[in-house]
């Protein structure tokens, strides 16, 4: 069952990822991560909800990697390694506005395992030297760009522009995709603004709430620097559905548990 899963997957182009037990008795033991589903079993319900954690965060980067736990899924004991192999193309994240921003925000996101392309429509601004962790630097009209961009539920849009002349057009065809993040620099102001232009032009209060803006979480960021790791934090805040506030002042479980176990 689950190489015929593993299988379909990978036919259908859908991001999954194998876990194979190392050690111990039950080494050999698999499962088979998806987003929502989890069939296979690798020993202790404890170590399959570890195991599909770091395997959606493998997914979530499009990474293959060695992790070790306790029997039961503990981050210390005896050890039990876990070969996790991703089946999943690099996210992509699309920086728009060629800005000293986006050279720091490049530099996060390429930490966070993402594709980096950064699209200006200004060829004296759009290049590699001025940007140089980013994998794509690409001179283009920000919507011209997107509307042929592959995007799905993985990809990061992040726009710098904060001109209105870049930020409308291009903000109808994001909201038009299935991005997991998309957010915009400027004030509140300027968003107010920015979403009355594009109540204006038809644009659904339903998507005008997918619109991160002021972009990132409120940590006080002044520099590029700070304020790429701001944005960096929102969005995996807002992939693994947490508020982004202090741990030592919540109740939620440190790490998130999504998963849907199946022995099938």
């Amino acid at each position: 069952m689950i190489f015929e899963r593993l299988a379909a997957a990978l036919r259908a182009e859908t991001p999954v990822a194998l876990v194979t037990r190392i050690d111990g008795a039950q080494s050999g033991a698999k499962l088979l991560v998806f987003e929502d589903e989890v069939l296979g079993d690798l020993g202790t319900p404890g170590l399959n909800v570890a195991a599909a954690g770091e395997a959606r965060a493998l997914l979530a980067v499009g990474e293959t990697a060695m992790r070790t736990f306790g029997e039961d899924g503990e981050p210390v004991g005896v050890e039990v390694r876990l070969f996790i192999a991703a089946y999943a193309p690099k996210p992509a994240m699309y920086v728009f506005g060629a800005i000293d921003f986006s050279r720091a925000m490049a530099r996060i996101g390429k930490y966070l395992g993402y594709h980096v392309t950064v699209i200006d429509a200004r060829p004296i601004f759009a290049t590699k030297q001025r940007i140089p962790d980013a994998d794509d630097v690409v001179v283009a009209w920000p919507d011209e760009f997107l509307s042929q961009a592959p995007v799905d539920y993985r990809t990061a849009l992040i726009v710098l522009t904060h001109d209105v002349k870049f930020d409308i057009p291009l903000l109808q065809v994001a909201l038009r995709t299935d991005a997991g993040y998309i957010g915009a620099m400027g004030s509140r102001r300027t968003h107010a603004n920015r979403i009355d232009a594009l109540r204006s032009a038809g644009v659904s209060e339903a998507d005008l709430g997918r619109v991160s803006a002021p972009i990132g979480l409120d940590i006080g960021a002044r520099t590029p620097e700070e304020t790429a790791i701001s944005i960096a934090a929102e969005i995996v805040a807002l992939r693994e559905r947490r508020r982004g506030g202090r741990l030592s002042d919540g109740t939620l479980p440190v790490h998130n548990d999504r998963s849907v176990v199946s022995t099938s």
